[in-house]
C-alpha cells in the first residue's frame, strides 16, 4: 500500500511515511488506531514506538508532522520523533548541513536544523508552566512551576509538571534504577492530576550538568528515550535548583544535550542523533485489507467498484482492487504510470533494470552520509 522508512532516535523508533504528495496524504487519511497498532506490533507487524507522517503544510510552514503512538493515540509532539523527521526529510531530499525546516505540529511550529556531524538541533519552543496549559491540577509552587505531593500505589511522591506542547511529570529520585517504572509510570500516566494523561520521568541528578532519567511515555509505556521529556526534565530541575542551564541528559537509549536559560519565555534547545534503519513496503494484509483469493468467484466491474466505495478518494491499488478488471476503464489513475513502465521495460535489458535499482538505493544511502552524516 505504501512505502515507509524506519528511523530511531536513541532507540525511540518510528515508521516514517512521506505523505507530502496529495495521493499519499489521502491514503494516510485511512490511518486508523487499529492500523497503527498493527504496524507498530513488534511480533506481528513492523515494530515501532509510533508512526510519523510528513504531510503538506497548512499554515505557512515547510511541512506538517502528525505522530501516532503505538496504541493509536495522537500526541501533540515528540522530540525524538521530530529529529527523525528532519533526518528523514534530509535523506529523502538530499539536504545538507544547515538545512532548517519549519515543522507544523499540534504543539505549534518547531524548527529542527541538520548539523554538520549529522545530529539534529531543535528549537523546541518555550516550556508551558501554567497548570491549565500543561494541563494539570497541580498548583504553581515556590519554584515557579506546578508541583506538589501525589499518592501513587502507596507511595508519596514529590513531583513537578511542565509542558513541551505535551504534558510531563518529573520526579527527582536518588536512584532511577530502584524505581518501579512499570507500576508507578502506569499509575502516574492516568493520575487524576493529569486530565489529558501524562508522560512520566524519574530523574537522578549526578551533578548540575549531568542528569540521568527513565521514561514512561503516554500511550507507549517504557521507551528508551523521550526528547520532549528530556526537555521538560531539565526545565523542572533548573527551576527546582537541581541543575544548571545546560546538561547532558542520559536516557536508556543514550544522551541528549538540553539547554534552557531559565527565562519562562525562552526556547528549550535539544541536540541529538537520528538514525535510518531500513526502508520497507507495507502489504495490503498488514494495512488491513482483505487479500483476494485465487479461488474467489469472478466479480463484475460494477461489483469491484462497489467494493471499494470506502476508499474511492485514495489512489487505486490496481494489484488489489482491479484483479478482476479495471474499475475505472474511462479514467484509469494508473494508465500513465503503467505506460511509462511498459516503455521502460521494452527498451531496457534485465541488467539495465538491476543497475537502475542499485543506483537508486546507492543515491539514497549516499544522501544519508554526504548530506551531513
Amino acid at each position: 500500500m505504501f512505502h515507509f522508512s524506519k528511523y530511531h532516535g536513541l532507540g525511540n523508533d518510528f515508521l516514517m511515511v512521506d505523505a507530502r504528495a496529495e495521493e499519499t496524504a489521502t491514503t494516510m487519511d485511512q490511518l486508523t488506531a487499529e492500523r497503527v497498532q498493527r504496524l507498530c506490533d513488534r511480533r506481528f507487524g513492523v515494530g515501532a514506538d509510533g508512526v510519523i507522517l510528513a504531510l503538506p503544510p497548512q499554515v505557512g510552514g515547510d511541512v506538517r508532522m502528525r505522530i501516532f503512538n503505538a496504541d493509536g493515540s495522537e500526541p501533540e509532539m515528540c522530540g525524538n520523533g521530530i529529529r527523525c523527521l528532519a533526518r528523514f526529510l534530509a535523506d529523502s531530499d538530499g539536504d545538507g548541513p544547515g538545512q532548517r525546516w519549519q515543522v507544523e505540529t499540534l504543539a505549534g511550529r518547531i524548527v529542527p536544523e541538520l548539523q554538520a556531524d549529522g545530529t539534529i538541533r531543535v528549537d523546541m519552543g518555550a516550556p508551558f508552566l501554567r497548570p491549565e496549559a500543561i494541563p494539570t491540577t497541580l498548583e504553581v509552587g515556590p519554584a515557579g512551576l506546578p508541583q506538589g505531593s501525589l499518592e501513587v500505589n502507596g507511595n508519596t511522591l514529590q513531583v513537578a509538571a511542565a509542558g513541551m506542547g505535551n504534558p510531563h511529570v518529573v520526579i527527582p529520585v536518588d536512584d532511577v534504577d530502584a524505581v518501579d517504572l512499570e507500576g508507578l509510570g502506569a499509575a502516574l500516566e492516568v493520575h487524576p492530576a493529569f486530565p489529558a494523561r501524562t508522560n512520566v520521568h524519574f530523574v537522578q541528578v549526578l551533578n548540575p550538568s549531568h542528569l540521568r532519567m527513565r521514561v514512561w511515555e503516554r500511550g507507549a509505556g517504557p521507551t528508551l528515550a523521550c526528547g520532549t521529556g528530556a526537555c521538560a526534565t531539565l526545565v523542572a530541575c533548573r527551576l527546582l535548583g537541581l541543575c544548571s542551564s545546560q546538561a547532558r541528559v542520559d536516557l536508556p537509549g543514550g544522551p541528549l544535550g538540553i539547554a534552557w536559560d531559565g527565562d519562562p519565555g525562552s526556547s528549550v534547545w535539544m541536540s541529538g542523533p537520528a538514525v535510518a534503519v531500513f526502508d520497507g513496503l507495507v502489504t495490503p494484509e498488514l494495512w488491513g485489507e482483505e487479500p483476494v483469493s485465487a479461488d474467489a468467484p469472478a466479480a463484475t466491474n460494477a461489483d469491484a467498484a462497489a467494493a471499494v466505495v470506502p476508499v474511492q478518494a485514495m489512489a487505486v491499488d490496481c494489484a488489489t482492487v482491479c484483479v478482476n478488471g479495471c474499475i475505472r476503464p474511462d479514467a484509469c489513475p494508473s494508465a500513465e504510470a503503467r505506460a511509462r513502465a511498459m516503455a521502460l521495460l521494452e527498451r531496457s535489458s534485465l541488467d539495465d533494470l538491476l543497475n537502475l535499482a542499485s543506483d537508486s538505493l546507492e543515491s539514497r544511502t549516499r544522501a544519508r552520509f554526504v548530506g551531513g552524516g
